[in-house]
């Protein structure tokens, strides 16, 4: 008979406290260090950013990935040979590898009945983070789940909520918390020195793609897609409504404001140390692209009060030169000086005109961050995973802080009516709007309850 390595370490800590030596083991210490020292990972979404993590994971030593999950074979098989390539390239580098080739599944539920794996990684569409996560971690592993970390304001409350009672370690794809250069320009706008922020303005103007009208179509082979849809009403298969442009409905994600809104958004209140806001108004609409091509807005403009000051987010699909000549980012604009910081660094500008000469301050010219923010992000978690330590850059909290909040401004948009939120009761002052707080899931999936 064989003994689990879960087993191995509970029958070790009962073995510890028998003979007085329990302190060698402290509460909540992790067993990872018994499988070669490293901690085994399983992938769950492989296409896109599930698969850019993948890598990060698999350039650490103490990393073994143990096997992958997708519901489409033809992903799953390509990321397989990816893997095993990566992980010939890994000891070819110097570096040990115990699992030279994954397990694969169809049925995510299935890889978590894998006693061995200690962690996944969540690649899925955001529909799905909710279901995964909580079941990730009631089967007692740690969780790296992309952003947003949730698909509606409850869904987001439950995770966070979950993360508390299963005691897990969770880190959200937000890596910009990892990167220095945005802590460097956050601990510049906390100092003080720009005055008085009255406007933050937050934006991603995206032109490198434009969403083509597809008609619907027959099931690609391999794909299990009444698995994909999983919690989502039933639909015809279309093409655009797949991987990577599912982002651009409603059932599924949250269009430019939950996938790069949470990176910026998420610096806007962390520069702030804001809460929710008071009241949120958004509009836009289908201005570049035919109607009904997608649900959400290929322009957006989101108002969000809070008690002295005002953030405003901006996106549109199909332009690119976004406010201060940049793509995205995020400024903060003070009665002294505007601070400007985006993926490739911050300045700092100075009001020059109209001002005391005592107030003026000094320019900060551009500083280059050093854009490793994924990778520092990937080893902070394994860290903490292997410590058990739950404060993470990006922990639950922060992740669904900011995921609300970018709900927030949809539902605005939506129902296309200025509405105030009361976060003591965690609803709008809106009928409509309280309706999208949470999701209605499809048979047999159901809402878990924490």
């Amino acid at each position: 008979m064989t003994t689990s390595r879960r087993k191995f370490c509970e029958n070790s800590l009962k073995i510890a406290a028998g003979a007085g030596m329990i302190s060698l083991a402290p509460a909540g210490a992790s067993c990872t260090n018994l499988f070669n020292n490293k901690l085994v990972v399983g992938l769950i979404g492989c296409k896109g950013m599930g698969f850019s993590d993948l890598r990060e994971f698999i350039a650490l030593e103490e990393v073994e990935v143990k096997a992958l999950c997708d519901v489409d074979k033809n992903v799953l098989e390509e990321r397989a040979g990816n893997v095993e390539q990566l992980l010939v390239e890994k000891e070819k580098a110097g570096l040990k590898v115990a699992i030279k080739k994954p397990e694969l599944y169809g049925d995510y539920r299935k890889l978590l009945e894998d006693k061995e794996i200690d962690a996944v990684i969540i690649g899925t569409p955001d529909h799905w983070h909710t279901l995964i996560a909580i079941d990730a971690m009631d089967a007692g592993k740690h969780i790296y789940v992309e952003k947003p970390l949730a698909n509606t304001i409850h869904e987001n409350l439950l995770v966070e909520k979950a993360a508390k009672k299963y005691n897990k370690v969770v880190q959200v794809g937000q890596w910009q918390r990892s990167d220095k250069h945005w802590q460097d320009a956050m601990n510049y706008v906390h100092s003080g020195v720009l005055g008085q922020i009255r406007l933050v303005k937050a934006w991603a103007y995206l032109n490198w793609f434009r969403v083509k009208p597809r008609e619907d179509s027959p099931v690609p082979a391999g794909v299990d897609y009444d698995f994909w849809l999983g919690p989502a009403r039933k639909r015809p298969f279309n093409p655009n409504r797949f991987h990577f442009h599912f982002r651009w409905f409603w059932d599924y994600a949250g269009g430019l404001m939950t996938d790069w809104g949470v990176h910026m958004l998420d610096f806007a209140l962390e520069g702030m140390k804001a809460g929710r806001p008071k009241s949120v108004m958004s509009s836009g609409g289908m201005f570049a692209h035919p109607a009904g091509i997608m649900d959400t807005p290929d322009t957006q403009q989101t108002i969000y009060e809070f008690d002295k000051f005002n953030l405003l987010w901006e996106d549109a699909i199909g332009m690119e030169e976004g406010p201060y000549g940049r793509q995205h980012g995020v400024a903060f604009m003070g009665d002294w000086g505007t601070l400007v910081v985006d993926r490739s660094g911050w300045e700092v500008i100075p009001e020059t005109k109209y001002k005391p000469k005592e107030k003026i301050i000094e320019a900060v010219p551009f500083t280059k961050g050093l854009e490793v923010g994924l990778k520092a992000h990937v080893k902070n978690f394994v860290a903490c995973a292997k410590s058990r330590n739950k404060k993470t850059n990006a922990h639950a909290g922060i992740g669904a802080h900011v995921a609300i909040v970018g709900h927030m401004g949809n539902i605005a948009y939506r129902t296309g009516e200025k509405i105030y939120w009361d976060d003591e009761q965690k609803k709008f002052d809106h009928t409509e709007a309280n309706e999208l707080i949470a999701p209605t899931y499809r048979a047999p999936w159901t809402l878990p309850k924490i």
